[in-house]
């Protein structure tokens, strides 16, 4: 079987905000989501007190491409040239040059990009394992399951560890860190579509895994009543989205009005702390920026 480990990489000095999952068996070594180029050398840290180092590592699995789940990869290849860098075929340009991704983010994040995310390398193509969903990856004695997962995004996929009964989902099924009381949706733009992601639900729940394995943070059980409770605040704050863009003067205005009823709502479950850690974690404005241009798509579809 082999282990599996939180690795908590401490994102801007905040615990439980972003987890790497480290896999190990016979000998293989593959970490899903490696954490943005900003929390490198806490992952080193990580790594160095289970005596291992980046020299040894033989994998990285991508669940999609955004800067907090991928951001350190190409500078873990640069340090370890033989490491395999597996992504959905979506993501796979984004990846060889992520420049696009970088002024992407560099809009929503104008003053503190690199504060939160560091330097984004590119990763040489000869590195990539292009994922089409549907493999199955050998990794040592472990095999994982791929499948395509998008919905939170165009290019995410989700790994299935049968024998264990884990499902690695990156942002597919929210932010709850620790298992805690609350799941928060993380909608930022540019691909949100609430269709396309209630059947990647269901493409997970056909697993039947036993347990979540949540980027932010960790596992979460019960999977069926997570995704059930998930699913009922992500097309909550869609309605949301939607009341208070009717009656808003300005988007602006909408947005705020949106982020104070999100941190009311987060508050009363989770307390003014958590919520707060909550919200830094995914970001409020992002995601009525993401469900926004998702309902503006969707109305002029119907138009």
């Amino acid at each position: 079987m082999g282990n599996i480990s939180i690795l908590d990489t401490n994102w801007v000095g905040r615990p439980h905000s972003i987890a790497a999952a480290l896999l190990e068996a016979d000998g293989h070594r593959a970490i899903i989501d490696p954490g943005p180029e900003s929390t490198l050398a806490t992952l080193r840290e990580r790594l160095h007190a289970r005596g291992l180092s980046v020299a040894q590592l033989d994998a990285i699995l991508l669940t999609h491409i955004h800067l907090d789940h991928a951001g350190a990869s190409g500078s873990l290849v640069r340090e370890n040239p033989r490491i395999a860098v597996y992504v959905y075929n979506l993501g796979a340009p984004h990846v060889i040059d992520p420049s696009r991704l970088v002024a992407s983010a560099q809009r929503l994040w104008p003053d503190t990009l690199h504060q939160l995310f560091g330097d984004t390398l590119p990763v040489p193509k000869e590195n990539l394992r292009i994922l089409e969903g549907g493999e199955t990856l050998t990794l040592g004695t472990r095999k994982l399951e791929v499948a395509y997962t998008p919905g939170h995004a165009s290019h995410h996929v989700s790994y299935f560890d049968a024998a264990e009964g884990i499902a690695f989902v990156g942002d597919t099924t929210g932010i709850r860190i620790d298992n805690g009381p609350y799941i928060l949706p993380a909608t930022p733009p540019p691909d949100i579509n609430l269709e396309i992601w209630d059947s990647s639900f269901a493409t997970i729940l056909a697993r039947q895994p036993s347990r979540l394995f949540l980027t932010h943070f960790g596992y979460a059980d019960k999977p069926a009543e997570h995704i059930q409770a998930f699913r009922r605040r992500l097309h909550h704050w869609a309605e949301l989205t939607a009341e208070i863009l009717r009656s808003a003067s300005t988007e602006a205005d909408a947005k705020k009005t949106f982020v104070t009823r999100a941190q009311e709502e987060m508050q009363e479950h989770l307390g003014p702390e958590e919520a707060d850690h909550h919200a830094f974690t995914a970001g409020l404005d992002l995601s009525f920026l993401g469900l926004a241009r998702y309902l503006r798509k969707r109305a002029d579809a119907t138009a």
